[in-house]
């Protein structure tokens, strides 16, 4: 056995394999993997292993079709037979919702080159005569949809990892990992000690428990989960062909063709937890009891659907484990908080992901950033307010409702509420619908009754759709107050600190106290890793305000910089809150509670103060993210409620009132204004989004070499805003929400990355990227699915010369 490695693999299913194959292809040929047992012990092995490449999130998709193409080409390669069928896949819809959902999808497939289509009944039933399509609204078909075999594709992986010249160590478990001074790694073991660059922890039931030995808590929980394949069929014995696989949702369970019969499982409301205080030491190939009088309501739609599942005897029942994260995708990238351990945990659908999954890890470990925006993923989305208890209610919920649709803006409601800060009842009292934001809650919209809660179930404008809109036109009539507590809050501090934030931020800091400057924090590739607000408020002393739910993302670059001598860099996230006031009378409104001047030029635009606002010490800065005339105003967060009630009643004064965040994505549409993880992120270069202005290349910042290298080429796409046909959107009543497609001429040229309804100009709008296109240009945004007209809007629709915004 290897003493020293370049990373140190731990777990022997589909994606430990995967990682240290993609490794070897990348070069790193110093690899070790350790499985503590044999491999694909514990979930692999006994997996259903169906693929399909469509999913609701673009980059996911990409890395599914990936992984699908990727298999026939590993057994050319390796020799070992992955068990590849691919008779393709039917997705069927019973509902409006679902029907929405597909069309969806199969306009991103024509997007991307994939082979997903609309069929006819008629041809349904000659793919799959065993299926009754009566009641269903729309077929679609995936033709390389199938399924894989588990230990095929998982030897397949160790057989070329091997050829590549990796080690892969049998019946070896991981009893300690020690990180030393250097960063670098120990990894202990019953057959000696390994010293490595990089840990992997892609122990699948056991990651919590390998995770553990590093002293990092992940939110993983497992459950039980069963199918059932059925005695052999006559018909299916009688084809000379396989049958695609049938994905009916709606109806809550999955079936394929398995042998001469049909496999059939089930996500069911009765589910079992399983090894809540941890994963037994000694569980490998075993199954639990069968009970499927659990999944009764699931076969029985099944069988309605395909009668022949009922006319079939059972051949044998599966029951295993499986281990969720709270939000069903993996727990995935370095931990913020350690060098060089890198995390793929809780994995659902592993074989049709195991491939780019391997790919996404091995781009991260090689060259420091994976090459698609994952952070749907990563690793670093959940903090350590995900315990336990929220872990289990939040994994029930994605099991019981494993087929449900995920809607755009939709808040599932299990777990919650987790975080408060104190003016959450206050906010109650006023009717706010609250919504999750990386543990917090925060207001959603208002007027609703007390305790009500979000109830979005559809692509189209939902119930609160007219209630955000008489949120908007308060403020840009009069003024709104609007909770940005969950914005990140930072505080640099000491002799080093301008020399710090220059060396980190891409733009140049500002040099007078009391002004502010946006600036970009560049990825390891060039693109833009965030956004941030950076204000003066000393000689030695900047203020820092970035997006809440990347805070611990970013964490990674800002300990990428040592700090300087009696330098600190602290997050003040949780001691303070905050508030945007804005709108034409939020100086009005204001004024009355301060006896700091707020007129222009006392408090010109960018710059701030701190002031008192009815005896509350606040950090005042003139900015607002919705482009009028406003303030943000920051206060101690024992303050926040005091501060709350007083912004009301002087809002009442001059007809405004609470806003919440649905109206806050309105309102920055309306001005163009991009947002992190939708319009920034490592996958776009700063010419593409406008942010290019803000990269000073004539100082030292983090990665510059990479934004020099990005800034010498052509920009790839560009960020435009779009305004929809209102005719349109009004009859399939629905706005773009993000995603879709857009098309010019019938070619795909980009996608929607925000969408929403400006309600103070009266237009549908969408923010998105695209190629081959200008301003004036007439092109079809995908909203639902179908073509709807759109022009890209040369300058924004409210206040385009941003006089407002100065006033």
């Amino acid at each position: 056995m290897r003493t020293h490695a370049q990373a140190v693999v731990i777990g022997g299913g589909v994606i430990g394999c995967s990682i240290l194959y993609h490794l070897t292809k990348l070069g790193w040929t110093d690899v070790v993997l350790l499985e503590r047992d044999e491999l694909t012990s514990g979930s692999t092995w006994h997996a259903a292993a169906n693929i399909h490449g469509l999913h609701d999130n673009n980059n996911i998709t990409r890395i599914q079709n990936y992984t699908m193409d990727l298999y026939n080409a590993l057994e050319a390669e390796t020799g070992q037979s992955c068990g590849v069928f691919q008779p393709g896949s039917l997705y069927l819809a019973q509902t409006e919702a679902r029907e929405h959902q597909l069309r969806l999808q199969a306009a991103k497939a024509k997007y991307y080159g994939l082979p997903f289509r609309e069929v006819s009944r008629a041809e349904a039933e000659a793919l799959h005569p065993l299926v009754d399509y009566d009641g269903i609204r729309c077929i679609m078909f995936e033709e390389n949809g199938g399924n894989v075999d588990p230990s095929g594709v998982t030897n397949a992986y160790a057989v070329g990892a091997r050829q590549n010249g990796a080690e892969i160590i049998r019946f070896c478990p991981v009893t300690g990992t020690e990180q030393q001074a250097d960063g670098t790694w120990i990894v202990r073991t019953e057959k000696g000690d390994i010293a490595t660059h990089w840990i992997v922890n892609a122990a699948g039931l056991w990651g919590r428990e390998v995770a553990a030995l590093a002293g990092i808590k992940l939110p993983l929980q497992p459950t039980e989960h069963q199918y059932f394949v059925t005695e052999t069929i006559a018909e299916i014995a009688g084809m000379d062909r396989r049958l695609p696989s049938v994905a009916d949702r709606d109806g809550e369970y999955y079936l394929r063709q398995e042998g001469k019969g049909l496999l059939v499982g089930a996500y069911e409301k009765d589910l079992r937890f399983w090894a809540e205080e941890g994963t037994p030491q000694g569980f490998g190939h075993e199954l639990f009891a069968d009970d499927l009088e659990r999944i009764e309501d699931n076969m029985m739609r099944a069988i309605a659907r395909v009668p022949a599942v009922g006319e079939a005897g059972i051949k044998r029942v599966i029951n295993g484990p499986m281990i969720w994260s709270p939000d069903s995708n993996v727990l995935f990238g370095p931990v913020p908080e350690l060098r060089n351990y890198f995390c793929c945990n809780g994995i659902i659908p592993g074989f049709s992901q195991s491939g780019g999954m391997g790919l996404l890890a091995a781009d991260w470990i090689v060259t420091g950033e994976s090459r698609y925006d994952m952070f749907a993923w990563d690793v670093a989305r959940f903090g350590d307010w995900a315990d336990a208890a929220f872990t289990k209610a939040r994994v029930g919920d994605q099991y019981a409702n494993r087929f449900k649709i995920h809607f755009p803006n939709e808040e599932r409601q299990a777990g919650r509420p987790m975080r408060k800060r104190p003016a959450y009842e206050a906010q109650r009292d006023l009717g706010a619908v609250f919504g999750l934001n990386y543990g917090w809650e925060h207001p959603l919209y208002y007027g609703y009754p007390v305790g009500s809660v979000d109830e979005t179930e559809g692509f189209t404008r939902q119930g609160w759709w007219d209630q955000v809109g008489t949120e908007c036109r308060m403020l840009r009539d009069h003024a709104g107050i609007i909770d940005i507590s969950n914005f990140a809050k930072y505080r640099c501090k000491g002799p080093g600190a301008e020399t710090w934030l220059n060396s980190l931020f891409a733009n140049n800091m500002p040099k007078t106290v009391g002004r502010s400057c946006l600036t970009p924090l560049i990825g390891v590739r060039g693109g833009i890793a965030g956004d941030f607000t950076v204000t003066r408020l000393a000689e030695d002393e900047f203020w820092i305000i970035g997006s809440g739910m990347a805070e611990r993302y970013q964490q990674r670059f800002f300990r990428a910089l040592p700090l300087p001598d009696s330098t600190t860099f602290g997050s003040y996230t949780e001691a303070m809150c905050g508030f945007n006031v804005a709108g034409p009378k939020s100086r009005e409104m204001l004024q009355r509670m301060t006896n700091t001047s707020l007129a222009t030029e006392d408090f010109p635009f960018m710059h701030s103060k701190w002031i008192e606002l009815a005896g509350v010490r606040c950090l005042a800065l003139r900015v607002s993210f919705t482009g009028d005339l406003g303030w943000e105003l920051h206060c101690d967060t024992q303050d926040q409620a005091r501060l709350f009630a007083a912004l009301i009643a002087a809002g009442t004064e001059v007809g405004a009132g609470p806003v919440g965040s649905r109206a806050l994505m309105s309102l920055r549409v309306e001005k163009g204004y991009g947002s992190w993880s939708r319009e920034y992120s490592p996958e776009y270069w700063p010419q593409e989004v406008g942010l290019d202005r803000l990269c000073k290349m004539d100082k030292d910042f983090l990665n510059k070499p990479a934004v020099a290298e990005t800034l010498a080429k052509p920009a790839r796409e560009h960020l435009v805003l779009l305004a929809l046909d209102a005719a349109q959107t009004d009859a399939s009543h629905a706005d773009a929400t993000g995603g879709e497609p857009i098309f010019k001429d019938g070619k795909g040229i980009g996608r929607v990355t925000s969408g929403a309804y400006g309600y103070s100009v009266g237009q549908s709008l969408a923010l998105g990227f695209v190629t081959h296109a200008q301003a004036g240009d007439e092109v079809e945004v995908m909203v639902l699915g179908r073509p709807h007209r759109a022009v890209i809007l040369s300058e924004p629709p409210f206040d385009p010369k941003g006089e407002r915004l100065r006033a």
